[in-house]
């Protein structure tokens, strides 16, 4: 095996065989590859492409260059993987309903990505919650709540991190065979029975157009199920965002209304959409629909808001966060209305510039090194149709600094468009891919 054979195969439009694959994402791992055979080794995927056989290889050998989960429970083991969007905040909602309908959700979750949030920074808003557990209290958590949300180690698919930093100075993100590869390859790591992919489409996606969601989710759902990970996709909407909070405190704010009953809003609507999918592909419900209604139920009652409590207790956080999470959810010292310039119905909205101002706010990284606030963001954010008059609110910005509400209240009124016609509101659910 050699760096130069396997890149030429490449250059050539051929795949290398699963054993070169395998060989060179170890490599990948443990620096034996160089920085510059990397990136060759990515252009050359971005440019030239890959079979799908060479897609199941490439993605397995990026999942075994590190470490493996095994699980022996008495439930199936599933999880949930969004592409990024903005007001996202499903998974805290989703993980702790599909533990209480007998699911087991060990889910290895991220940071915010460019103008998308991150699971990770959110639960970190709550006071002392702990992302990075070893494996033994991963398996615990696991075991006694139903559910732990956590960082992935530095040994799950170590070549997937390298590789990914390389992409990102390579200009080669963009590649569905490097895409799918990385995110199916810590998926899998984690020893999953069953996955809902959750690919996102519109102004707040990185997915702009239903083609392009189409063909990500295609190559994510038969790389996954090639892989012996039952999966299926759904393509949601994202031209405005998901909840009615943007930021990391905020959205777990809406997260405790969700799970302490509220199911009016496209949030929960997802949420429990995505559950009955995995529900009935795991066996846990006849029909999706059935799954959807259990997912009703345990949303209703309370019990998903007690599972949650009790992931959030073991992961360090406060005992009584379900009962009086405001106490423990950190609040901004400026918070200030942004009114509309005009009369008229709310016709558009920039996800992604409304994403931007979040981290322009410090609820996201500029670079990898920033310090998050968690408090920072946006709430009572307008839908898409609302009609306003001039002076209405069309959202709140919570800020640390009156300058920082101004840049943020200039992005606001740059992203959203009033108009004087009615907008086509695009449906929550594009497709449903089982």
């Amino acid at each position: 095996m050699d760096a130069r054979t396997i890149i030429a195969h490449l250059r050539r439009g051929t795949d290398p065989s699963r054993e070169e694959l395998a060989w060179f994402a170890k490599g990948i791992a443990d620096g034996s590859v160089s920085d510059a055979q990397a990136g060759a080794f990515a252009m050359g995927v971005c440019l030239r492409g890959l079979s799908e056989e060479g897609r199941v290889a490439l993605t397995l050998a990026m999942r075994d260059s590190g470490d493996t989960m095994r699980w022996d429970l008495p439930g199936p083991v599933l999880d949930k993987h969004s592409t990024g969007g903005v007001g996202d905040c499903v998974s805290l909602v989703l993980a702790p309903a599909l533990a209480v309908c007998g699911a087991y959700v060990p889910m290895v979750s991220g940071r915010g990505l460019g103008h998308t949030g991150g699971t990770l920074d959110k639960l970190e808003a709550i006071a002392g919650y702990q992302t990075g557990l070893d494996e033994a209290q991963f398996d615990a958590v696991v075991r006694d709540c139903g559910v732990s949300i956590v960082s992935a180690t530095a040994d799950i698919a170590p070549a997937d991190k390298r590789l990914y930093a390389i992409r990102d100075v390579t200009s080669t993100v963009e590649s569905l065979d490097l895409i799918t590869a990385s995110i199916l390859s810590k998926k899998l790591a984690a020893g999953l029975e069953g996955l809902v992919l959750d690919v996102k489409v519109g102004s707040g996606a990185f997915m702009k157009t239903l083609e392009e969601a189409e063909a990500l989710a295609g190559s994510l759902v038969s790389t996954a199920n090639l892989a012996g990970c039952p999966t299926s996709a759904v393509i949601s909407d994202m031209n405005q965002p998901l909840a009615p909070s943007l930021g990391n405190a905020l959205e777990v704010a809406e997260v405790m209304r969700v799970l302490s009953g509220d199911q009016g809003g496209p949030m929960a609507e997802l949420s429990v959409s995505l559950g009955g999918v995995l529900l009935a592909n795991a066996g846990l419900a006849a029909t999706v629909e059935d799954g959807v209604a259990k997912m009703v139920a345990v949303l209703a009652d309370g019990r998903a808001a007690e599972v949650f409590g009790n992931m959030v207790a073991a992961h360090g956080g406060p005992v009584k966060f379900v009962e009086e999470w405001q106490r423990f959810l950190p609040e901004a010292s400026v918070i200030r209305q942004i009114k509309a310039p005009r009369a008229g119905y709310v016709a558009s909205i920039n996800g992604e510039a409304l994403g931007l101002a979040v981290v322009g706010l410090g609820g996201g990284r500029q670079v990898e090194s920033d310090v998050i606030d968690p408090a920072v963001g946006f709430s009572e954010v307008v839908r898409l149709g609302d009609r306003v008059e001039a002076g209405d609110v069309l959202m709140r910005v919570h800020a640390s600094r009156m300058d920082k509400a101004d840049a943020a209240e200039a992005a606001v009124l740059a992203a959203i468009a009033i108009s004087d016609e009615m907008p086509d509101i695009p449906p929550l659910i594009h497709e449903r891919n089982r």
